[in-house]
């Protein structure tokens, strides 16, 4: 009973977040009960991480479903617990006095809503992985989901930072102009580790691995997938 009320609250949280951005935003701000919502928001992404990351893996087989299934939280939450520091100390080298965990929150917001939104697609990401048996095909369009949900996600981070540091005309412009680049920064961070904790779909004909070796780049395997895609070679 208590371990059900507890997934409650964390989803309730969640929710939250999801309905009243605005009141959410503002509980950050006065550092409202940041510990139970850093707990709540880790454990609330990480379960639909966990189910997109299941379909993506469904597509080689049981094992790397079940590796997909922890793989996926990890590369979001590793992507974050690397690039949280950056932002925070520089922030505050120019002029922040929010604390660390107000950051971590407000991190962990755009975390929760891209897990949200990749469970949104879930159905979607299914139902091709069942009717279409194209590795790159699939891969591509998985690409592009991640790209449109982490795109929505860093953009409401963007928001919801100005809104919580209360960033006005009186703000020096640095401050800006480093979110920016720290939004980059967590963009490439997060394409080059998904890449080395690959695989998560896992290619045909290929045996079952934990990872694979450290070679050629995110990027270059990106262009590699449209053009056997567009000219099968």
């Amino acid at each position: 009973m208590e371990l059900t009320q507890n997934t409650m609250n964390y989803f309730s949280t969640l929710i939250t977040l999801l309905r009243d951005r605005p009141s959410f935003l503002e509980e950050i701000r006065n550092g409202t009960k940041l510990e139970s919502k850093i707990v709540a928001l880790i454990v609330a992404s990480s379960l639909f991480f966990a189910i997109y990351g299941a379909i993506v893996g469904a597509s080689n087989g049981w094992q790397q479903m079940l590796l997909s299934t922890v793989k996926l939280p990890a590369l979001y939450l590793l992507t974050l617990l690397i690039c949280l520091p950056t932002l925070y100390f520089f922030d505050i080298l120019f002029g922040s006095q929010a604390s660390f965990k107000q950051y971590a929150v407000l991190s962990l917001t755009t975390v929760s809503v891209i897990s949200v939104l990749l469970f949104s697609f879930a159905p979607v990401t299914l139902f091709f992985l069942i009717s279409i048996r194209d590795y790159h095909f699939f891969l591509l369009l998985n690409v592009a989901i991640f790209a449109l949900t982490g795109f929505i996600g860093v953009q409401l981070f963007y928001r919801g930072v100005k809104s919580v540091m209360k960033f006005d005309e009186k703000t020096p412009p640095i401050r800006q102009r480093l979110l920016l680049f720290w939004l980059v920064l967590y963009g490439l961070v997060g394409s080059q580790l998904g890449w080395t904790l690959r695989p998560f779909f896992g290619a045909p004909g290929e045996p079952f691995q934990l990872f694979r070796p450290i070679e050629s780049n995110f990027y270059a395997q990106i262009i590699t997938s449209i053009r056997w895609f567009l000219f099968g070679n």
